[in-house]
């Protein structure tokens, strides 16, 4: 099992856009044996923190690699979101 965070920040002006494309990607989570356990929102309205869960670490490699998400973040160019992805494990 492979756990990760993703800090998801929104440019400003470009947070209707930027959670357009968090839920076109995050859809496609099941098609690469991915979870998402947690989405949680900042105060600010410019950060999302994501919990995300995968069988194994070649299903997150596959979603990186998913072409349909290539070409939502090719979409957006400039107001496309920035995200940290940190791997974590329970302690």
């Amino acid at each position: 099992m492979l756990t990760l965070v993703a800090l998801v920040e929104f440019p400003v002006g470009g947070e209707d856009a930027g959670r357009r494309y968090e839920n076109a990607v995050l859809a496609l989570l099941g098609r690469h044996g991915g979870r998402l356990e947690r989405r949680l929102r900042g105060t600010d309205g410019q950060t999302e923190v994501h919990v995300i869960t995968f069988e194994d670490r070649a299903g997150y490699e596959s979603l990186l690699a998913d072409p349909d998400r290539a070409a939502l973040r090719a979409a957006l160019g400039d107001t496309a979101p920035a995200t940290r992805v940190i791997e974590v494990h329970e302690v």
